[in-house]
């Protein structure tokens, strides 16, 4: 198949890619390389498959209509994995406009480019952040999440509704994948593994919030880019034993699915900063702070209808994972050092 995959140069996008490529579909890849983190990370990762003779890149910005469609009318890729956002809960805080122009504008983009160009299934990336002030344990696909607790998981839920409005109005089949704290390597330099292994081996203390109270459900990248591909391989259908009267917000009677990828183990914080810890026979300072905004105590993914529909569930241990992290890091950052 020929495959479209939004932020190529991502962390997600990045691994999704490869194994397409390895698999022998082509890969038309774009991303605007912008400078919410370092771009050289980002090019460091497309440098990860330019080799591939079955791989295009283009430097542009979902966000930008003429772009977006002019690349899907001349390349009419079969599928479409749209992995490019403006990620993070805390830097929504700072910066709403980009959520806004990547998450809804660029999203919106992202479907009326798939209708106008007959795509046969677009799977786009939601979030475990939806779930916002939830307490039960573990989420359910089939929970309401109407109360998100920071714009960033407002605009992923967002993006669910979307997506079930174009399936329903014009038959794109589409599937939202819930993706629950993603970690490995070729990870985010904004997200906690990062920060807490650069602080480590730097001697410099990390902020742990909520006084190290939190759980995550952390998820190992090997796994949320297999789940991606499986998923991208089974277009959406309609459910048959859909009922309006008993509404499933994870089903449809149109062709629109949503799923949880996630380890569903979660795990306290400060067990994970152990991991690290132990990875780099290093040990950490910490400094505890209260809750922040946005932030929520924990998640927990309930994977029951992905395993029964996929017969496919993460499974890296995270001793296991989080060693393949810091390893990784280690020569990433010897490798990049001036």
């Amino acid at each position: 198949m020929k495959i479209l995959v939004t932020g190529a140069a991502g962390f997600i996008g990045m691994h999704v890619a490869q194994i397409l490529l390895k698999r022998g579909d082509q890969v038309i890849g774009i991303d605007n390389l912008n400078d919410y983190y370092d771009p050289m990370l980002k090019r460091a990762r497309l440098d990860q498959l330019k080799p591939y003779a079955n791989f295009r890149f283009s430097n542009g910005n979902i966000a930008d209509w003429a772009t977006i469609n002019a690349l899907v009318e001349r390349e009419k890729p079969n599928r479409v994995v749209n992995l490019a956002a403006q990620a993070g809960v805390r830097y929504s805080l700072k910066n709403p406009q980009a959520y806004l122009q990547t998450n809804l504008v660029g999203f919106g983009n992202i479907l009326e480019a798939c209708r106008q160009h007959g795509v046969e299934h677009l799977v786009y990336a939601s979030s475990s952040s939806v779930y916002g002030a939830n307490t039960r344990m573990p989420f359910s696909v089939v929970d309401n999440v109407d109360h998100p607790v920071s714009l960033y998981a407002a605009s992923k839920k967002a993006n669910e509704l979307m997506a079930h409005s174009y399936s329903h109005l014009y038959g794109l089949p589409t599937t939202g994948l819930r993706y629950f704290t993603v970690y490995g390597p070729w990870g985010r330099p904004d997200m906690s593994p990062w920060l807490f292994t650069s602080a480590i081996l730097e001697d410099r203390p990390i902020d742990v919030f909520n006084m190290g109270k939190m759980q995550r459900d952390f998820t190992y990248i090997d796994d949320i880019a297999e789940g991606t591909v499986r998923v991208l391989d089974r277009a959406a259908m309609p459910d048959p034993e859909y009922d309006n009267n008993r509404p499933d917000p994870s089903a449809s009677y149109a062709p629109f699915r949503v799923y949880n990828i996630g380890n569903h183990q979660p795990v306290e914080l400060m067990t994970f900063i152990r991991y690290i810890e132990d990875s780099l026979a290093r040990r950490a300072q910490i400094n505890f702070l209260p809750m922040q905004n946005g932030d929520v105590i924990a998640t927990y993914a309930d994977v029951d209808t992905l395993k029964r529909d996929f017969g496919f569930e993460p499974r890296t241990p995270l001793s296991e994972g989080v060693a393949r992290w810091a390893n990784w890091y280690q020569n990433y950052m010897r490798s990049s050092a001036p």
